[in-house]
């Protein structure tokens, strides 16, 4: 095309790189930064943020797009892939002053140390100050771009595009009561043959990191291009080509929850590793959207980690590594990863009961977002609402609505990904079966390169070419329904009864 769309390659290539550079900062406070440098990486995070917004909002960027535009892009093309999300990102970046854009950043910065204090403290009001500012940040970002329906439809864009609230609730109005049964018939289940006893800890730190690169590994991740560390609530950042962080905490009573934490991020980083390096730093080269990426670190996690196969074939190896395992059985460790039970932590919940800390989730924010819901009654909603769903009594706020790191980050509008990534995941699942000659024996024999080879053509190369509805439609010949999903719950619940 023209010189409008070289300078346009130009100027996003630019801004990948200060985006890579923000990221590592990000990283680097979650992993090795000391906890008196926080104010000043708030500032250094809000200085690059700002520069971000000004670099993309130049008015000559918009004539760049209009120029393209008008010079009409072959329908399909790579190009015409880019300048559409392009004109997207442009459209609602504009619409922020560059002001409430650093603004944003340094009290996101701000609140992340306030949220690790206030959840290892257990005490809500050393975070309630900074999370009231965040909601008042997010509303405001929100009519800025404004909405047809609800403000938290401007938040939601931001990571699932497309998406509407209504749509949302409606599809957990109707998933609420579906999976407030399974996980009754599930619990009921697993108390009428309780899974055995994990034997005694330690589970030394040492050895299961090692078993966690070992299995991170055989999934395809590179270590040459990402590494593995050590954080309060495990996550992906990719850095670019070549620089893939993932992160997981350890619990050495129980090196599962390691084990599945790494997983689901390994899920997250093969389809970072999987991007078009070529098309780096432009739409055609980055994660269409969340749900997708989720879909990946919940097919690994769950759809493969949590499969009979799965410890059929990797018991030998976790002997080796926790030798007090040795009178056990890849039957009684798989029940204990799929046992079904009401718990507090949402990144610990089984399967069956998953999606009821979503949902729980999504009702807050909607209600903070649209001012239904005061800041202040956020501990008292949700302890109630917790109960409701899942018949517990919350004991404190760090089981409770201080766990995630999602609000401190200013990620209102993230959760329901999680669920919708669940669906997708559970859709590709059952139609790579079908279309990957050979998978079951290939999981039996600790073999991923099949299954993560049709996970590469069908999602990780394909970027943003398509919309994540559409993408799913290609991938799997259907429109996206809960019942793979919840067949796949079924099943679940049958197997441990």
């Amino acid at each position: 095309m023209s010189a409008a769309y070289d300078a346009l390659i130009k100027r996003t290539r630019e801004l990948a790189l200060l985006g890579s550079t923000s990221s590592i900062l990000h990283w680097d406070q979650e992993t090795h930064m000391p906890e008196k440098a926080n104010a000043w990486r708030a500032e250094q995070l809000s200085h690059l943020a700002g520069l971000n917004h000004r670099l993309w909002t130049d008015p000559e960027v918009g004539r760049w797009i209009s120029t393209c535009e008008q010079e009409g892009p072959e329908p399909g093309s790579d190009a015409a892939v880019n300048l559409r999300e392009w004109r997207r990102s442009y459209d609602r970046a504009t619409k922020l002053p560059a002001e409430l854009v650093e603004e944003s950043s340094k009290t996101e910065a701000l609140a992340h140390q306030a949220w690790v204090e206030a959840r290892a403290k257990s005490d809500f009001a050393t975070f309630k100050p900074l999370l009231a500012k965040l909601i008042d940040l997010s509303r405001r970002k929100a009519d800025l771009w404004g909405f047809a329906e609800s403000r938290y439809d401007a938040l939601l864009d931001a990571y699932e595009p497309g998406a509407k609230a209504s749509a949302i609730q409606a599809l957990f109005e109707d998933l609420a009561p579906r999976l407030s049964k399974l996980a009754a018939e599930g619990v009921a289940a697993q108390e009428a043959r309780p899974s055995p006893a994990l034997p005694g800890g330690p589970y030394p730190v040492a050895a299961q990191q090692a078993l966690n690169r070992e299995v991170a590994q055989a999934m395809g991740f590179d270590f040459g291009a990402g590494r593995i560390d050590t954080t309060a609530h495990p996550f992906c950042t990719g850095l670019g080509p070549r620089d893939c962080r993932l992160t997981t905490r350890y619990d050495e009573k129980d090196f599962a929850s390691s084990l599945y934490g790494i997983m689901h991020e390994t899920g997250h980083g093969l389809y970072d590793q999987g991007l078009p390096e070529e098309h780096y730093g432009t739409p055609r080269g980055e994660a269409v959207s969340l749900g997708i990426h989720e879909s990946q670190s919940r097919l690994w996690e769950n759809h493969v980690g949590r499969g009979r196969a799965f410890w059929e074939h990797w018991f030998p190896r976790v002997v080796q590594h926790f030798p007090q395992l040795k009178a056990s059985s890849p039957e009684a460790l798989w029940r204990h990863v799929n046992r079904i039970e009401r718990s507090y932590i949402r990144v610990e919940a089984d399967e069956v009961t998953y999606d009821l800390h979503i949902i729980l989730r999504f009702r807050i924010e909607r209600r903070l977002v649209e001012g239904d819901l005061e800041v202040k009654d956020v501990p008292a909603f949700w302890n109630e609402s917790f109960e409701k769903l899942l018949g517990l009594k919350v004991p404190d706020d760090a089981r409770g609505c201080l766990q995630d790191i999602h609000w401190s980050m200013g990620g209102f509008g993230y959760f329901p990904t999680y669920t919708l990534g669940n669906l997708n995941a559970a859709q590709l699942m059952r139609t790579a079966e079908t279309d990957v000659s050979g998978l079951a024996g290939d999981l039996a024999g600790g073999r991923y390169a099949g299954l993560l080879g049709w996970l590469r053509g069908k999602i990780h190369s394909q970027g943003m070419r398509l919309r994540p509805m559409d993408l799913m439609r290609e991938a799997t010949g259907a429109a996206v329904t809960p019942e793979a999903h919840l067949a796949h719950l079924r099943a679940k619940v049958a197997a441990v009864g």
